[in-house]
């Protein structure tokens, strides 16, 4: 049962260790209108090891809304707009062409110049400069792919941005960070315990995370740039859950603190103990809304597990979010507070779901039956989960229009605990 995965556990996880492993992404569906985008290899592509114009590309046709065009056969290579000879690529069907060219900088930096034009129109849409480290070359693709996804849908892109994830391999149990389109993995955690419930500070430097390596779950904090780590709970009983409050100060977490599993905050730094709700069932599972005023959680007070709310300072009322369906586990809020995910029991099938707050309209998304651990992504346009297709566990995403699915899963291991983390700066 999810409601009690934190204290009853049995943990999978994820890729293979290789540094350059990436997952294997299957997409199926797509927008009500794929626009068909021509991305050019930028001039000077081979000065940095990664090719910046495929990844927008593969970006771009990973959102589910873009079909990427084919340049090979094109005579005329552009690295800016007043090369493009705009018959040719409208000839091809290109509703948007993006263009550009890199330029070495002293000390080892470059200088990745780009235009996305309106081919139709013959426009200039956006233009812009990264400039970056050769070892962030990939990043500033994501950049670039952010910008045009943005000017091209009318909403922010999340390309920039990094995912958590637990996975099991052999007897090892790894956290492992990597870029939104599982490149760069980089393992945190490599133990022969069980390792669960990854949360991303709000800037993104920490990870929050519950290991098993002292024989009972203990809740984490590990600075990424630094490596250093630190137990910031290590109450009697179970810790576990944790989950950051926005401003980075606080932590929410779960204690069986002699009692059954109930909610509690601590300072991100550890120590500051404070209760924040009473039951006689069990509390777990809390998230704070992106305001900072309200803890949401799931308990089965109410006889069923259910979404619950209350405020953050503690001692409040608490009051009951979700009504549709008699089981709804595992809170996570949009960054903008205006919808919140989780899993709905659907007759027997665990499925992700989509609900507005301010309607209170529920939606379905996932086509699983053992879907677990929901995030969105920064933009609020996509959710990220794990799944179960026979005997393995992967992750999955499915945009919130339920149109565009993704599949991730890797060559070797099984992967669960899913968290996409904020906009890398």
């Amino acid at each position: 049962m999810h409601i009690f995965r934190l204290v009853i556990f049995l943990v999978v996880g994820l890729f293979s260790f290789a540094a350059n492993a990436a997952l294997d992404i299957e997409i199926t569906g797509g927008g009500a209108q794929q626009t068909p985008i021509a991305v050019v290899p930028f001039g000077n592509n081979k000065s940095v090891k990664h090719d910046m114009a495929k990844i927008i590309s593969d970006d771009l046709y990973r959102s589910g809304l873009f079909r990427s065009l084919n340049t090979q056969g094109m005579a005329n290579w552009p690295a800016n707009v007043s090369e493009i000879k705009y018959a040719e690529w409208a000839a091809l069907q290109a509703q948007a062409v993006v263009v550009g060219n890199i330029t070495p900088l002293p000390g080892g930096k470059f200088k990745a110049s780009y235009q996305l034009v309106d081919v139709f129109k013959q426009q200039l849409l956006a233009a812009g400069d990264e400039t970056f480290k050769a070892k962030h070359v990939r990043l500033a693709a994501h950049k670039i792919a952010d910008v045009v996804y943005g000017k091209l849908t009318g909403h922010p892109g999340a390309f920039a941005s990094r995912i958590a994830y637990v996975k099991k391999l052999g007897a090892r149990h790894y956290l492992y960070i990597a870029d939104s389109d599982g490149y760069n993995p980089q393992a945190l955690v490599n133990s022969s315990e069980p390792v669960i419930s990854p949360a991303w500070s709000p800037d993104g430097s920490k990870m929050a995370y519950v290991s098993f390596e002292k024989k009972k779950p203990i809740v984490f904090v590990h600075t990424l740039k630094t490596g250093f780590r630190k137990i910031v709970a290590n109450y009697k009983g179970n810790n576990s859950a944790p989950a950051w409050s926005p401003d980075g100060n606080k932590l929410a977490i779960v204690l069986t603190y002699g009692a059954n599993s109930q909610i509690f905050t601590i300072n991100a730094t550890g120590g500051g103990l404070k209760r924040i709700a009473r039951s006689r069932g069990i509390d777990t599972e809390p998230v704070f809304s992106p305001d900072g005023d309200w803890i949401y959680f799931t308990s089965d007070r109410g006889g069923r597990p259910q979404i619950y709310k209350t405020r953050a300072t503690g001692g409040g009322r608490v009051s009951r979010v979700t009504f549709n369906g008699a089981y709804n586990v595992s809170p996570h809020f949009s960054a903008d507070g205006k919808m919140l995910t989780y899993i709905r029991n659907d007759d027997g099938q665990f499925k992700v779901a989509v609900q507005d707050l301010a309607s209170g309209q529920v939606q379905l998304l996932s086509a699983g039956s053992q879907d677990e651990s929901p995030s969105f992504s920064p933009n609020g346009r996509v959710v990220l989960y794990a799944t179960k297709k026979g005997s393995r566990s992967s992750l999955a995403s499915v945009s919130i229009d339920g149109r565009v699915r993704q599949s991730l899963s890797a060559a070797q291991g099984d992967v669960r605990e899913s968290a996409w983390g904020p906009m890398l700066k």
